[in-house]
């Protein structure tokens, strides 16, 4: 076996960091098998390094100076786990500017910063890769990539944040108001005490931007992308919905239409028959249309230590592989400076949808006809209804699930019917999606 050595420098050793040194300390000879060379720690930044930590590395490898550790001759591969943007995308440029290649579980940095870093990575001659940026362990960059390189992707639907499709889980299968099963995921550690970044959809959003960079061939402007989080899904609207035969998750949504596309992050309505609907827990699904491939699923644990993990070591695999062989590293064509093409999104007014409303209204005559009215006025047809016995006094509520219609006429209509003297509360509104 060759006696090669690809050594490593790493920045951050939390959890996943972590992960990523037990696996090259058990799998060492499995890995050098492998590749044909070892692979090698070198150094490793931390911000303590007085910190007790989960696994035992050489003395003199533990540094708190990352600036200094991305500039050392002797280091082939820096992976940046510090998570973040400024201080990463800083760091990273940096490793870039000295002939490091790149691996990277930061999906803000690829959403936000990734045509400077892949600009930076195309004149220096180095890769970046990214697959632990987006599901966690689940192989689903690769995919993209290379294995439905010969389709042309017509649409991605993807439950990518853990933490939000714990939360609706807990919610349909146990009845817990959106709190309690927020501050279960904390407990559980599937949340942050600042949980906004997952509730609000801002984490679906980036890697969803990130896959439909891959799978359309341009850097998406993740300012294009729209974004609502869960915030203000009831249990009311969980039952409702499991009714009329549908199960609620937070959806991203990348579709192919025509000459645009039609990228969002919201939740959505599922098909209990569809088999999102049955992905539980903390775990990820992403289902991909090829148009000559059909249909595909991947699945897993879309966070974690070991999970993620995984996916940072094989991309540390395929950089130490062209580390070996001295092959031109890739630049995957979305961020490619001269082969990055141009595709527009179209607004979210344009997007055309079902949808379910949630009404709560004064008990009295004349209050459906009234909305139907508005309804029909904006040319959207109901396509059932549900109407509840009144739980408080004077009002009851009040489901509407509607035929296709244009978002833009759905909110006029939506703004026209919450100005009513009836409504006893603001509509609640959520899409409806049964391509998946």
């Amino acid at each position: 076996m060759s006696t090669q050595v690809v050594r490593v420098g790493m920045i951050g050793l939390g959890t996943v960091g972590t992960g990523v040194v037990k696996i090259l300390q058990q799998r060492a000879e499995m890995l050098a098998h492998q590749l044909g060379a070892r692979i090698e720690i070198g150094g490793v930044a931390v911000r303590d390094t007085g910190k007790l930590r989960d696994v035992a590395l050489p003395n003199g490898v533990v540094t708190n100076d990352p600036a200094s550790l991305v500039r050392r001759g002797d280091l082939d591969i820096v992976i940046e786990l510090m998570g973040g943007t400024s201080d990463a995308k800083r760091h990273v440029l940096d490793a870039i500017e000295h002939g490091k290649h790149i691996v990277t579980a930061n999906k803000a940095l690829i959403a936000l910063e990734g045509r400077d870093v892949f600009a930076a990575a195309y004149r220096k001659g180095v890769g970046v890769y990214l697959e632990a940026s987006v599901a966690g362990g689940i192989p689903i960059i690769k995919a993209l990539h290379e294995g439905l390189a010969a389709n042309e992707i017509e649409g991605i639907y993807g439950i990518l944040n853990g933490t939000c499709n714990y939360i609706l889980t807990q919610m349909t299968e146990h009845g817990q108001p959106f709190a309690d099963a927020l501050a279960d995921a904390q407990r559980l550690g599937y949340a942050e005490a600042d949980p906004t970044f997952d509730v609000d959809g801002f984490d679906t959003a980036h890697k969803i931007a990130i896959l439909s960079s891959l799978a359309y061939g341009f850097n998406v402007n993740i300012e294009e992308v729209y974004v609502e989080g869960i915030r203000r899904i009831g249990t009311a609207d969980i039952q409702y919905a499991h009714e009329l035969g549908y199960t609620m998750k937070l959806l991203a949504i990348s579709k192919r239409k025509g000459g645009s596309l039609n990228i969002r992050v919201h939740p959505v309505l599922v098909p209990e028959s569809s088999v999102l609907a049955n992905v539980k827990g903390a775990f990820n699904a992403v289902a991909v249309i090829g148009d000559a491939v059909g249909p595909t699923l991947f699945y897993g644990k879309g966070a974690g230590m070991m999970p993620t993990a995984s996916a940072v070591v094989a991309d540390l695999l395929d950089a130490a592989r062209t580390v070996v062989s001295k092959a031109p590293a890739e630049i995957p064509v979305c961020y490619h400076p001269e082969r990055a093409i141009t595709v527009p999104i179209e607004s979210m007014d344009s997007t055309v949808s079902r949808y379910y409303l949630r009404l709560q209204v004064l008990d009295q005559p004349g209050v459906l006809a009234e909305i139907t009215a508005i309804l029909g006025r904006h040319e959207i047809s109901v396509a059932a209804i549900i109407q509840k016995e009144p739980h408080c006094e004077g009002s009851v509520p009040l489901v509407l699930l509607t035929h296709d219609a244009m978002e833009k006429s759905l909110q006029s209509a939506r703004r026209e019917i919450d100005a009513l003297d009836c409504m006893r509360d603001e509509s609640v509104c959520i899409r409806v999606e049964t391509d998946v």
